[in-house]
């Protein structure tokens, strides 16, 4: 069976009947894992690989940015420090910063593959700014040129890990102060203006064998009338055509306030994918998730399930146990250990 183009969120840290169920649904293409599915490796080892052996095709995702966004945090996974600690140490050192950010990228793939995990949305290529407090710390820096730099070196490393990477917000989100958890933040910005900073990074990376992008819950005003999310302009005309990005896209969780604009959930849905989404994320609400599933119409678009399934691992991750005795991950987490002590601790992370 093929994989739709919904991913959903789970309760706890094992599946339960209800969840076996909706992940057998066609619609359903994968799960995104949060904190409350973890406790620690082994057992989330153990719901991966149940979520697999009811589907091989299911897409296992999570948001492991590292700094204060990152899902796994506990129990045996490396502590991140904050992406922005990695611009830190470039403006000190910029080639001490692509060798970190390589390193940092490389480390967090060999982790999330250990356990099962397809692809992590990461990393953010958003540009820093003063005035984006949701974005605190989760930036690499305010210049697109180092922030290409940077997430570069992060995408090789992730590559040699062997994880999939998803560049995050597009086309931007630096630029607003609002939470689209709370909120749908408007920029009001020319498109000239975006294209001058913001979409560098994302060209830079479209160019260089990205797998996938996730588009922003933001209404660039003075551009479209419709949030990114919702906006065959961003997506096809920009995205696809001016950057010709090959790569899958995906929605922001659907259930976040700012999402709201399009209507109810499977209004959302439809506005997501025909906008040019191949997947849609629906994470928190799962009463709400069965009755989208029943009421959506049967949809089968070849080339998006292409490119999700190209998402897929070419190779098995070395098991927990194997990779905590390997020199190259030991030294990986001493040198990021010591990032976050190295970097100035009065400048903003």
């Amino acid at each position: 069976m093929t994989a739709g183009p919904v991913l959903i969120g789970l309760k706890g840290l094992t599946l339960n009947a209800d969840e076996r169920e909706l992940l057998l649904h066609p619609q359903v293409g994968g799960v995104v894992l949060f904190a409350r599915n973890y406790e620690n490796p082994e057992q989330l080892a153990a719901l991966i690989a149940d979520i697999h052996h009811l589907r091989q095709t299911l897409l296992v995702s999570v948001d492991h940015e590292g700094g204060r966004v990152q899902r796994f945090d506990q129990g045996g996974f490396t502590v991140l420090p904050p992406p922005s600690c990695l611009g830190l140490l470039y403006d000190h050192d910029a080639q001490a910063g692509r060798t970190l950010a390589e390193r940092y990228g490389w480390l967090m793939a060999v982790e999330l593959r250990s356990v099962g995990i397809d692809i992590n949305f990461a990393p953010v290529i958003d540009l820093a700014s003063a005035q984006s407090d949701v974005l605190a710390g989760r930036t690499l820096h305010a210049q697109a040129e180092v922030v290409s730099l940077l997430a570069m070196a992060s995408l090789r490393g992730m590559h040699q890990g062997g994880l999939a990477a998803v560049a995050k917000h597009f086309p931007g989100h630096g630029g607003v102060s609002g939470d689209s958890h709370h909120e749908l933040p408007i920029d009001e910005r020319s498109l000239l203006d975006i294209e001058a900073a913001d979409l560098l990074p994302f060209a830079r990376l479209a160019s260089n064998g990205l797998e996938a992008v996730m588009a922003a819950h933001v209404l660039y005003r003075q551009v479209d009338c419709r949030p990114a999310g919702y906006s065959p302009f961003w997506l096809q005309t920009v995205l696809r055509q001016r950057l010709n990005f090959q790569g899958a896209i995906f929605s922001d969780d659907l259930q976040m306030q700012a999402a709201a604009w399009a209507g109810d959930i499977g209004d959302r849905v439809e506005a997501a994918l025909a906008a040019g989404c191949d997947a849609v994320l629906v994470c928190q609400n799962q009463a709400e998730v069965g009755t989208l599933l029943e009421s959506m119409e049967k949809r089968v678009d070849p080339v998006s399930r292409l490119r999700l399934a190209r998402l897929r691992p070419p190779r098995q991750g070395k098991p927990w146990k194997t990779l905590r005795h390997d020199p190259l991950w030991q030294q990986a987490r001493q040198s990021l250990a010591r990032l976050e002590q190295e970097v100035n601790p009065q400048l903003p992370l």
